[in-house]
């Protein structure tokens, strides 16, 4: 009790020491001033009344009440009116959300309120500015409702106007269906470059949707989205992800915010594992020798056969059987080497390569050829329903050029000829006949053509 006294009184104290400072100070220097003056001026009546005791002070209590009442009264007005804007006020929303889908209705407006800069003030400081949007007393209907916000006032001295002041709203039955539930993966360049997802297992295939008929028949799918940026994804092993989010899509892929999803989230369990494969890297080129001269050999790295590992998911890559590397060789020959650094490109479906980079050593040599005998020749591109034959014709020369070395290991059988049929239909024809090259050292010429016949199966 002590303290609480001891507190009281300190807060009259500073009360008095205002007073004191503000009011009985100006108001005695005033008054002393005037006697001071009517002494000067033989004035001694006056000067006995000023002498009186306390007579000070009770003229500056008089004046303090006088000022008081006149400001109160707005007699006086020590600050004009002014007004202030609040904004993104959040909008409240009264209706039963269980029957009920409400659409147009603003999360936030703006308040203005008027009047005295320390109503405002006060008002702000109170905390207490609710908009509300009353509709627990419609119902839902076809066409829309017009619908005025309202606003709890803090202070009755100052005037408020919302923006907007009313809304548009209209009121749908609230249905709910079942739905199967897919999962996506998100944030996939967080996972470790070797690492793979190798299953995904969800602890429920179906949720509840509830919304409008209209909302729920815009619905083309509810999704999973399983972040791979968590944290605990680091190595391979089995993983439990909880508080999965739920999405639910339209036909353009577009993000549904008007349907309620049963539960809001789930759990998911995540299998990571590492998938690689050794594949060779092959060297492509571009351009064209300097006359009379043929690559003799290419090395990468000091290997005639290097290969690098390649990391993704099994099913990507498992097609995968080389990795292309292209060089410039437009102009070159006159020398005997040219040193290459390149970048090895990573393949669609692969995730990460155990080199990026990679030295590539190319020897020139003159330039040789000779012709073989091509006598298999298959079809590409042809449509379905169709049969191509070759008429007469059963083998066709191809000149081979290349350095000395390379083309006597040339094997006829080993030459892929083919014939591109695409967009073809019933007839005879000549076809160019073309080569299908992977060896950079190599260069074909095939100046005949074959007589096909297409035919309907």
């Amino acid at each position: 009790m002590k303290k609480i006294g001891k507190a009281i009184k300190r807060f009259f104290m500073a009360i008095y020491r205002i007073i004191d400072k503000l009011i009985v100070t100006p108001i005695s220097r005033l008054i002393f001033n005037i006697r001071e003056y009517l002494r000067s001026k033989n004035l001694n009546k006056l000067d006995y009344i000023f002498n009186r005791p306390h007579f000070m002070i009770y003229v500056s209590l008089i004046l303090a009440v006088v000022v008081f009442l006149l400001i109160d009264s707005r007699v006086i007005t020590l600050v004009e009116s002014e007004a202030e804007v609040i904004t993104n006020v959040p909008v409240t929303v009264n209706y039963n959300e269980e029957a009920y889908v409400v659409e147009g209705i603003p999360e936030t407006v703006d308040i203005v309120l008027i009047g005295r800069k320390s109503d405002i003030y006060l008002a702000k400081q109170l905390g207490t500015n609710n908009v509300i949007l009353d509709l627990s007393d419609y119902e839902a209907r076809d066409s829309a409702y017009r619908v005025y916000l309202s606003y709890t006032k803090s202070i009755d001295s100052i005037d408020y106007k919302l923006d907007p002041s009313y809304v548009t709203v209209t009121i749908k039955d609230k249905i709910s269906v079942t739905k199967d539930i897919d999962y996506d993966l998100i944030n996939a360049q967080y996972l470790s470059e070797e690492l793979s997802v190798e299953s995904v297992e969800l602890n429920r295939s179906e949720v509840v949707v509830k919304g409008s008929e209209d909302a729920i028949n815009n619905i083309a799918s509810v999704k999973a989205l399983i972040d791979l940026r968590d944290e605990s994804l680091k190595d391979v092993g089995t993983y439990t992800l909880n508080n999965i989010r739920l999405v639910a899509y339209d036909s353009n892929g577009e993000v549904l915010d008007n349907v309620e999803i049963v539960p809001t989230t789930l759990t998911a369990t995540i299998t990571l594992d590492t998938y690689s494969k050794s594949v060779p890297v092959e060297v492509r080129t571009t351009g064209t020798l300097v006359t009379g001269r043929a690559i003799a050999s290419i090395l990468i790295n000091n290997s005639n056969s290097y290969s690098v590992t390649i990391y993704g998911d099994e099913e990507q890559i498992s097609g995968i059987t080389s990795v292309p590397v292209t060089i410039n060789v437009d102009g070159e020959g006159a020398n005997s080497t040219r040193n290459y650094n390149v970048t090895i490109s990573r393949p669609t479906g692969v995730r990460a390569l155990s080199e990026n980079n990679a030295s590539i050593m190319v020897t020139f040599g003159d330039e040789r050829q000779k012709e073989v005998e091509i006598s298999t020749i298959s079809s590409r591109n042809l449509a379905s329903g169709y049969t191509a034959n070759i008429i007469g014709t059963s083998s066709v020369p191809v000149i081979v050029k290349g350095v000395q070395s390379v083309i006597d290991e040339v094997d006829a059988t080993n030459i892929n000829a083919y014939i591109d049929l695409e967009g073809y239909t019933p007839g005879e024809y000549d076809v160019e006949v073309q080569i299908e090259n992977d060896d950079p050292r190599l260069n074909y010429v095939v100046s005949s053509t074959v007589r096909v016949r297409i035919s309907n199966n």
